[in-house]
This record gives structure tokens, C-alpha cells and sequence, in this order.
């Protein structure tokens, strides 16, 4: 079963501009992925703050003090 908090994101789906390659972590805050941008073919990490949370104004807070 999932954990309730996470994105599940999978290699090869896209999100926005970029193509999801692998998980990378995840922590108390978010997950992060390793992600190449489509048109420019660079690789970034993304850190993607959990669905379940994005309400929470001091989870949001955290979140992006941690990135």
C-alpha cells in the first residue's frame, strides 16, 4: 500500500516541462526527483511538496525554506 503522503511520481512521466527519470529521496517535507527538461535536455532535481499538504500554510512554509 502507498504511503497517503506521497506523489508516486513515475520514471518517464512528465510534469510540467520536465520527464521524471528517478526517484531520488524523500524526507519529512517533500520527495525528490531527478528530472530532465524536455527542450533543453538538462537535468535538475525536483523537490515536490506532497498533494496532501500543499494547504498547510506551515508545512508550505517549511518547505520552501528547506529547498
Amino acid at each position: 500500500m502507498a504511503d497517503e503522503t506521497t506523489n508516486n511520481l513515475e520514471a518517464d512521466s512528465s510534469l510540467g516541462r520536465y520527464r521524471i527519470v528517478k526517484p531520488l529521496g524523500a524526507g519529512g517535507i517533500g520527495e525528490v526527483y531527478l528530472a530532465e527538461e524536455a527542450k533543453l535536455g538538462r537535468f535538475a532535481a525536483l523537490k515536490i511538496l506532497p498533494f496532501e499538504v500543499s494547504t498547510d500554510a506551515e508545512r508550505i512554509r517549511r518547505f520552501a525554506g528547506a529547498s
